[in-house]
């Protein structure tokens, strides 16, 4: 963390070593279509429906063009923070990323190791395909999120996070726009659900409260098992009203993800929520919606400093974290290009693309004129016409 801005830069150059991957992270996802199994690409860079929501995003970003400024001084630039608590070297976090095994056998072990090794904090899903404990070891003193997918059975739910607090994860991330799987062609044309092969159902095959409502245990039958904890995914019946259950049992902050909407936003704020996500799933549940991007600055606008707005959807650079920034978000969530980076190299490949992105975005900024994160205003940016 305390390494010089361009040290991953200076690195390759004065070395002639270049990282485990391409600089050019937007080539990630054409190299993990060569190289792993078409139902695990298609797993982790399917969207919803036709694709158009997961286009929308990627061009929503290109409506946005970074407007640079001279001779200002950037000599000394600082672009840390603290958000919700946690100590931010850059603007970033792992977002959460279900079944991660498929990607490589380290899963979200390696992921753990390479993002606590570099000060990103990692949000952990529930859908984990290791257990929240085991990856909370890997990490080490890494800082760590939760993230929920509230079952159906209120009794998990509470066990899951007292667990998170446990293993201290330090923030609760709940999923809102996951009430039940979207269509998504590429899983459906190989019939592929990762948690009915048992990828991805760690949490819950280790859960007191879930294998207390199991007939017989786990290894005496695993496939039943595993059959109930994806029958457990998703509650379409939540409603605000049932946020309270959350604050009761969880004594840090808790952040709802899926923000779409000013109305949302609002509600999330009387709810007495500490901060929103604004996301789309990354494209992957609702087919023709609006762009993650072009949601942020009505949000942003409409809560102020009342509550802390991170994004995700779409990031694919250091460029893209700015645009976000600067439209007001505290900061972002990194997804399909870790993931793409575990599959590609393991722990190496996903130390590699934060490497990356931190680097790209620090001298981006510097380039901009930009020595601060304070410095960063819709001023910075200008849209296309």
């Amino acid at each position: 963390m305390n390494q010089p801005l361009e040290s991953y830069q200076d690195e390759i150059y004065l070395t002639g070593v270049s990282g485990a991957l391409p600089a050019d992270l937007s080539s990630l996802e054409g190299l993990a279509r060569a190289r792993l199994a078409p139902q695990v690409f298609g797993y982790i860079a399917g969207g919803a429906g036709t694709g158009d929501t997961m286009r929308e995003n990627g061009a929503a970003f290109r409506r946005w063009r970074i407007v640079p400024r001279m001779l200002t001084d950037v000599s000394s630039p600082a672009f840390a923070s603290t958000v919700l608590g946690t100590q931010l070297a850059a603007p970033m976090l792992l977002a959460p990323v279900g079944g991660l095994r498929l990607a490589h056998p380290d899963g979200e072990l390696a992921v753990a190791r390479a993002a606590g090794s570099l000060g990103v904090p990692m949000i952990l899903s529930t859908n984990s395909s290791v257990a929240l404990e085991d990856v909370a070891q890997a990490s080490g003193d890494g800082q760590r999120w939760f993230q929920l997918y509230w079952p159906k059975d209120r009794e998990v739910a509470a066990s899951l996070l007292s667990r998170a607090k446990a293993a201290d994860f330090s923030v609760l991330v709940l999923t809102l726009d996951a009430r039940m799987l979207g269509w998504r062609p590429h899983d459906l044309d190989h019939a592929f659900l990762p948690v009915l092969r048992g990828i991805g159902a760690q949490n819950y095959l280790t859960d007191p409260a879930f294998v207390a409502g199991l007939p017989e245990p786990v290894a005496d039958n695993a496939a039943a098992a595993i059959l109930r904890s994806a029958q457990m995914f998703g509650d379409p019946s939540l409603t605000w009203e049932d946020l309270p259950f959350l604050r009761e049992r969880w004594d840090g902050p808790i952040v709802l993800k899926g923000i779409q909407s000013v109305a949302d936003a609002q509600r999330a704020v009387a709810a007495g929520m500490d901060g929103i996500v604004v996301s789309n799933h990354g494209g992957r549940q609702v087919d023709g919606g609006i762009g993650a991007l072009d949601a942020l600055p009505p949000i942003a606008a409409a809560l102020g400093p009342r509550a802390t707005v991170l994004f995700d959807s779409g990031v694919r650079g250091g460029a893209d974290i700015i645009k976000a920034l600067a439209l007001g978000a505290r900061a972002v969530l990194i997804g399909r290009p870790y993931a793409y980076g575990l599959g590609l190299a393991g722990e190496d490949g996903v130390r590699h693309v934060l490497r990356a992105l931190r680097n790209d975005f620090e001298l981006t900024m510097r380039l901009a004129g930009c020595a601060s994160l304070d410095d960063l205003s819709p001023a910075t940016i200008t849209r296309s016409p």
